[in-house]
């Protein structure tokens, strides 16, 4: 028997577990973790990484509070700002599963959703400014990309409205609809090409031993790299296991994704893919087709007007990931890309496409400027809600 009479005991955390949009995370007030983890480091990655359940071998999350995919095992932590115009400081960090490795090179468009609510709910924001009924708008830093997000979040008696009749493909239940406008999302460096980094609509990418595909590179929301479907063998209407069941393939797209993230310039050798996991992500796109989804829903080509299925930390998404349909509404709205021409190539200002869940329609501006391309904003509808809220414990 093991004398256990030496080993310390569990420390407790206050946190929230919420979902927003069609992902899952545990949400921190900076405030609340223990001092040596309120500001970047080890100690607080070492945190994060042991309330998610993480490194897991396994790759099951049993002893954690991760559901063992890119969807699920995921952390923010809220501040106040210092930012004018701004109410609260959001830092998202996607945590690796089989590695001790938490990502924070960018955001997550999901949980931005529930961001707002816990802002108002953790008396981050002034509950003074609250109406006693309609809708608050929460401005929010984004620290990850250092951006401005509006979420409008539903208020009742002066409370966040969390339950309401709005359905989203990807989610079981119905909740509160909120929008969520991601200003200016695209980078805004010229030296980082901006919303095309290279420059270019489509671009040739080459990857030896695989094969040349014609590529849009788009960095807005979050850097993605698009592709076409038939190129790679697809139809693009792919669920989830038709992907992640072969290792093969799955293989083969993160070497891909490599190669877009050098082309990019995000990365300057393949290796560093590795440790950056979360970008870019990997995106396939196709025209519009009837198809069944995940759930056994029949969705017609003309309620679409084109398929997207994207990959996140190396297996397909079950549904989109919000900071990779930002990247679809402008490239979208910007013609000549892989996107908009999958849409038909006309003038956009939104579209409707199609992923294993269901649909999602994502509305963008985009202008063509003498500097390059300029993205006003990117407005989508999601939903979020509290599932548990109270301490979470982790061995120290």
């Amino acid at each position: 028997m093991t004398n256990n009479v030496n080993y310390p005991p569990q420390i407790k955390i206050p946190a929230t577990y919420m979902r927003g949009g069609t992902s899952k995370g545990v949400f921190f007030n900076l405030n609340d973790l223990p001092k040596a983890a309120q500001v970047p480091g080890e100690v607080r990655d070492q945190i994060l990484l042991r309330v998610i359940g993480s490194p897991d071998p396994y790759a099951k999350h049993t002893d954690g509070m991760g559901g063992a995919t890119s969807s699920t095992s995921k952390t923010v932590i809220l501040s106040k700002t210092d930012k004018p115009d701004h109410h609260v400081n959001y830092l998202f960090g996607q945590v690796a599963i089989d590695k001790a490795f938490v990502d924070y090179s960018g955001n997550c468009g999901n949980l931005t959703a529930a961001v707002g609510a816990f802002a108002i709910e953790a008396g981050l924001v002034d509950k003074s400014l609250l109406p006693e009924n309609g809708v608050f708008e929460v401005k929010i830093w984004q620290q990850n990309i250092e951006k401005t997000i509006v979420a409008h979040v539903p208020i009742t008696n002066y409370q966040v409205q969390e339950t309401g009749d709005f359905e989203l493909d990807g989610v079981t239940f119905p909740a509160a609809e909120v929008k969520v406008d991601f200003m200016d999302p695209a980078d805004d460096d010229p030296n980082a090409g901006g919303v095309l980094p290279t420059g270019n609509l489509v671009d040739k990418l080459e990857v030896p031993s695989i094969g040349t595909f014609n590529a849009s590179f788009v960095n807005a929301g979050i850097p993605t790299i698009f592709l076409n479907a038939e190129e790679l063998g697809y139809s693009g209407t792919e669920l989830q296991d038709d992907i992640n069941s072969d290792a093969e393939a799955l293989k083969r797209f993160e070497t891909i994704r490599a190669y877009g993230a050098i082309q990019m310039g995000l990365i300057s050798k393949l290796e560093e893919a590795e440790a950056r996991q979360h970008t870019p992500k990997i995106a396939f796109v196709s025209e519009p087709k009837s198809y069944t989804t995940s759930s056994g829903k029949e969705v017609i080509a003309q309620e679409l007007d084109l398929h997207v299925r994207a990959l996140s930390m190396g297996k397909l998404h079950h549904a989109m990931m919000g900071t990779a349909a930002v990247a679809i509404g402008t490239a979208a709205a910007i013609k000549g890309t892989l996107v908009n021409l999958a849409a038909g190539g006309d003038d956009r200002e939104a579209v409707v496409f199609g992923h294993p869940s269901g649909t999602l329609k994502v509305g963008a501006k985009a202008i063509q400027t003498d500097s390059g391309w300029k993205v006003e904003k990117v407005s989508m509808s999601r939903s979020a809600r509290v599932l548990m809220e109270g301490k979470v414990r982790i061995p120290m």
